[in-house]
């Protein structure tokens, strides 16, 4: 472990996690998108048949670098985005954070999370694990890499992942 990463604590990771849930829930997510590391940040969702698929070698639900996830951020913030407009109200419940090791200079962390999305009256739950990694910048973190592994057989009756779980 670098001498950044030797003290970081589950407590400085879970805050981290819990203030970027809230952005999320809040729609800011131009301040969400700040969260990651800005040349080489990820986002990623695989199928939920292949939950530890390459995204360069299998088909993933999302696979996004930074171009193509500040266009996803700028479409759900247009309001032209028809499968967001209106806009789903979400809930991002994250728990049993846990630090699980290193890579390179970035922190591997797993969390479990639930959440809820509302949108015309029904309510749909996206429950899975976080996978991250995330590297330590000035006392808090830089997303590298954030993949949604859904614990879902299916994305029915409403589910969409049209917007950020």
């Amino acid at each position: 472990m670098t001498t950044a990463t030797a003290k970081v604590t589950r407590e400085q990771v879970e805050d981290f996690l819990y203030a970027e849930a809230d952005l999320l829930d809040n729609w800011q997510l131009n301040e969400w998108i700040a969260l990651f590391d800005q040349e080489r940040g990820s986002y990623f969702i695989p199928t939920t048949d292949a939950p530890d698929a390459d995204p360069n070698k299998a088909l993933f639900l999302i696979a996004d670098d930074m171009p193509k996830l500040r266009s996803r951020v700028s479409q759900l913030l247009s309001g032209v985005a028809w499968a967001e407009n209106p806009k789903s109200h979400t809930r991002h419940l994250v728990n049993n954070v846990r630090i699980a090791g290193m890579e390179d200079d970035a922190l591997l962390v797993k969390a479990n999370f639930v959440v809820f999305r509302m949108r015309f009256q029904n309510i749909d739950p996206y429950i899975g694990k976080y996978h991250y990694k995330l590297l330590p910048e000035n006392g808090t973190f830089k997303i590298l890499e954030r993949r949604v592994v859904l614990d879902l057989e299916a994305l029915r009756p409403h589910g969409k992942v049209s917007f950020i779980v």
